[in-house]
C-alpha cells in the first residue's frame, strides 16, 4: 500500500534547466573551466483559481482553460567541466577559482602537468579525459529528505559527463541556516545521509572526502533506472494525498 506523501509538491513535475554561460573570452582559464548551473523547476499546476498545487487529474483534458501552470524554482545545482588538455594548467585553474576546487584537485590532479595522479589514472577507464565536478546540491527545505537529491544529481550528471573520464564530489552540507544543525550528533547524522545518497550513485571515496565515480559504472546506469522507478513512486504517493 502507498502512504500519502508529505512533499509539498507532485515529485513527477520536477525538471532540470541546464545552463552555461559562455562569455567569449579567449583565455587560458575559460577553455579549462566550464561552469554549468543547474535549476531544479517545479512545474506547479492549480485548478480554478485555486492556492494548492492541483494534481493532472483535476483536469478534464490537458489543455483545460481552467488550469494554470508555472514553474518554480525549489533548487539548483553547479557542476564544473574541467578540460586536463587545453587551455590554462587546470590544477592552478581550479586553485584560482574556489577554496573547494582546489581541495579537489590537491587529490586528484598533479601540479606540474594538471592532468590526474598516476593514483588516479590507474583507477579510471579510459573513458574521455575532462573531469566533471559535482560542485554544490540544494533543495528548499520542504523538498529535502525524500532522496530527491539524488535522483536529480543522477540526471544532471548523465546530461554533463560525456568526455568525461572522471565524476569527483566533496559530499557534506551546504546549506548551513538550519538551527538543527547546531548540534553536533544531528550535523554528522545530516551529513552521512548525504553521503549515503552520492554512493548509492557508485561514488567511491578516494582521499580526503573527495569521493569519485567513473562514466563507465554500470551501477550509475542502474541506480538511474531505479530512482525514476523511486521518483514515480514518490508521484503516486503525492497523488493519493491531493484524492
Amino acid at each position: 500500500m502507498i502512504e500519502p506523501s508529505s512533499l509539498p509538491g507532485d515529485p513527477s513535475e520536477l525538471h532540470l534547466r541546464i545552463s552555461h554561460d559562455d562569455e567569449l573570452r579567449d583565455t587560458p582559464q575559460a577553455d579549462t573551466l566550464e561552469r554549468w548551473n543547474v535549476a531544479v523547476l517545479h512545474r506547479r499546476r492549480t485548478h480554478g483559481g485555486g492556492q494548492r498545487s492541483a494534481a493532472p487529474s483535476s483536469c478534464s483534458t490537458s489543455d483545460c482553460p481552467s488550469c494554470t501552470v508555472e514553474d518554480t524554482t525549489v533548487g539548483s545545482m553547479t557542476f564544473y567541466r574541467v578540460h586536463l588538455d587545453r587551455g590554462r594548467n587546470a590544477f592552478w585553474a581550479m586553485e584560482e577559482e574556489s577554496e573547494e576546487l582546489y581541495e579537489i584537485a590537491q587529490v586528484l590532479l598533479d601540479p606540474e602537468t594538471g592532468s590526474f595522479t598516476s593514483e588516479v589514472s590507474e583507477r579510471l577507464e579510459y573513458v574521455g579525459s575532462a573531469l566533471l565536478v559535482m560542485d554544490r546540491v540544494t533543495l528548499d527545505p520542504p523538498w529535502r529528505g525524500h532522496g530527491l537529491a539524488a535522483v536529480l544529481g543522477c540526471e544532471a550528471i548523465h546530461r554533463l559527463m560525456a568526455g568525461c573520464r572522471a565524476i569527483a564530489c566533496s559530499p557534506g552540507i551546504t546549506d548551513l541556516s538550519s538551527q538543527r544543525l547546531t548540534d553536533r550528533a544531528e550535523w554528522d547524522r545530516v551529513n552521512a545521509k548525504i553521503t549515503q545518497g552520492w554512493e548509492s550513485l557508485g561514488f567511491r571515496l578516494h582521499c580526503d572526502n573527495v569521493y569519485l565515480l567513473s562514466p563507465a559504472s554500470q551501477d550509475l546506469e542502474e541506480q538511474r533506472d531505479a530512482l525514476r522507478r523511486r521518483l514515480a513512486e514518490l508521484g503516486a504517493s503525492w497523488r493519493i494525498g491531493t484524492s
